[in-house]
C-alpha cells in the first residue's frame, strides 16, 4: 500500500494567506509544553468547502458526512493542459471516460509541477474551469470533487481585491450549489500512479463553519495491504 500526502503545509508567511502564529513554552521545568496558536481562514491552504459556503441553511462543515469526503476516487487526467487554459466540457468528458460512479472525483492537472504554489504565478496562470465544464462535472453526480489547481478564474482576481458576483465562481455555482462538496487546493497529485485510489479529506470539525482545513491523503494498492479484503 502507498500513502500520498496531497496537502499544502500551512505556512506562517504565505503571500495569499498570512497565518500568524504564537508559540509559547520552551520545555523548561517551568514551561514543560510548547504550544502553538495560529490564526487562519477556514478557506486557506488545502481545505474542504461545506455547502453552507454557498447556501443559507445548508449543512456546515461539522454536519458534512464523512462519506462525502472519504471514499473511492476516480482520477480524471488533465495534466496535458497548458497554463492559463480554459478547461472545456469536452476535456472533462474525455478525462472522465472511465468514471464508474466513484463518490469522489479528483481533477488532476499536476499544476504544482509547472508553478510553485507559494508564488503568485501559481494562482494567476493556472488552468481554470469553464461553466460548461463545471456543469459536466456536476452531471456525473459525485459526492465530492477535488481540485489540484485554482479551479475558478475568479480566484486570480481575488489577489487584486476584485470580488465578482457569485455566479462567476463557476465551480461553486454549478457544483457546490448543487450539493456536491468541494475539496480544494491539493498538491502532489503527480505521484498517483493509477486512475483510482481511496481519498481521505477529513476537515477539522469546526462547529458552524462553512469550511475547514484538511489533511488530504490518497491510498493506492489497498488490496495489497495485509488483511485487506
Amino acid at each position: 500500500m502507498r500513502i500520498h500526502d496531497l496537502s499544502m503545509p500551512i505556512l506562517a508567511d504565505h503571500f495569499r494567506w498570512p497565518a500568524p502564529r504564537q508559540v509559547t513554552g520552551d520545555h523548561s521545568d517551568t514551561q514543560p509544553f510548547q504550544v502553538t496558536k495560529l490564526t487562519l481562514s477556514c478557506h486557506s491552504f488545502t481545505h474542504v468547502d461545506a455547502r453552507r459556503h454557498m447556501l443559507p441553511g445548508a449543512p456546515t462543515i461539522d454536519q458534512t458526512a464523512p462519506e462525502d469526503v472519504a471514499g473511492a476516487c476516480f482520477v480524471a487526467e488533465l495534466s496535458d493542459g497548458a497554463p492559463d487554459e480554459e478547461i472545456t466540457a469536452a476535456r472533462i468528458a474525455k478525462a472522465t471516460a472511465g468514471y464508474e460512479g466513484e463518490p469522489i472525483l479528483l481533477l488532476r492537472s499536476a499544476w504544482d509541477r509547472q508553478r510553485d504554489w507559494r508564488t503568485p504565478a501559481y494562482w494567476r496562470e493556472a488552468p481554470y474551469m469553464s461553466r460548461e465544464a463545471a456543469r459536466a462535472v456536476a452531471a456525473l453526480a459525485p459526492r465530492a470533487v477535488a481540485f489540484d489547481f485554482p479551479q475558478d478564474y475568479t480566484i486570480r482576481l481575488s489577489l487584486d481585491g476584485i470580488v465578482p458576483p457569485i455566479t462567476d465562481h463557476v465551480t461553486h455555482d454549478e457544483i457546490l450549489r448543487h450539493g456536491i462538496t468541494l475539496i480544494e487546493y491539493l498538491i502532489g497529485t503527480a505521484a498517483l500512479t493509477g486512475p483510482r485510489c481511496f481519498l481521505c479529506a477529513l476537515p477539522l470539525k469546526i462547529e458552524g463553519a462553512d469550511g475547514a482545513p484538511a489533511r488530504v491523503v490518497a491510498f493506492e494498492g489497498l488490496a495489497e495491504a495485509p488483511g485487506a479484503t
